[in-house]
């Protein structure tokens, strides 16, 4: 795992609590090439089992907290890892908003729009990422491959939109999407070693899908721990060429 990477490295996953955020943190423990690992969460004391794994793993694993919805955390946490001179070689960004119970679920129509939903999506869905990624890249340049990868979802793919619906969430990810194209341009320029991509991880069997998955297909709903390592495929075979790609679980490309 991670082969095309120099070990060791230090990996850093935002949104590490559940879901897919805990299965990597898990995987990226038994990879050889990973010798650290900073699992920020928005209160990481809550999740027992990333609990559990910073405590059976004290040298390796780095529990923060961190809430992507608040700019001065983001700055202060990059700010202290400047000051230790952690270098990360894998930045993942995991965090995501579709629902919230009763007060957010997905529009069906433009009549269920409002600011207020919005913004809370965009908030952690597009600007969240975006200033991770503004306070994080400066710390990955180097002369080795490095990757900043987010979760996007094939919803955010306008070219691949035949059903509407889903305003917030889809339109979020296709924020996400522009702006992770977009930083790869600069980084170029900036940060030649660093690959930045969009990656959908499919329908995967967590809280986020949990409310839609009676019409998921049969064979089409991924363990967190399958998408978990599928992704970290992908990201092991992305070149230079690659950056500011979107790209599935399985390494297709998607059409913006």
């Amino acid at each position: 795992m991670l082969e095309t990477f120099p070990g060791p490295i230090t990996a850093f996953v935002q949104g590490s609590s559940r879901g897919i955020g805990l299965s990597l943190v898990r995987r990226l423990l038994d990879c050889d090439r990973v010798d650290r690992i900073i699992a920020g969460a928005r209160n990481p004391r809550a999740s027992d089992a990333l609990m559990e794994l910073a405590e059976s793993n004290p040298q390796r694993l780095r529990p923060v907290a961190l809430d992507v919805t608040r700019p001065e955390q983001i700055e202060a946490l990059a700010t202290t890892l400047g000051e230790e001179n952690v270098r990360p070689g894998l930045v993942l960004n995991v965090a995501g908003l579709l629902h919230d119970g009763a007060d957010l679920a997905p529009e069906k129509r433009l009549e269920d729009l409002s600011a207020d939903r919005l913004q809370r999506v965009f908030a952690v869905n597009v600007l969240g990422p975006a200033l991770v990624m503004r306070h994080l890249l400066p710390l990955m340049r180097g002369q080795d491959k490095a990757v900043f990868a987010a979760l996007s979802a094939r919803v955010g793919s306008i070219g691949d939109n035949r059903l509407g619906g889903w305003y917030a969430y889809r339109s979020s990810k296709a924020a996400l999407n522009q702006m992770l194209h977009t930083a790869s341009i600069e980084a170029r320029r900036r940060f030649s070693n660093v690959i930045i991509a969009a990656l959908h991880p499919g329908t995967t069997d967590t809280g986020l899908s949990r409310p839609f998955q009676a019409n998921v297909p049969d064979g089409k709903l991924f363990s967190p721990d399958f998408v978990a390592d599928r992704l970290l495929q992908v990201i092991d075979g992305l070149e230079g060429k690659d950056s500011g790609g979107f790209f599935a679980w399985d390494g297709q490309a998607i059409p913006w």
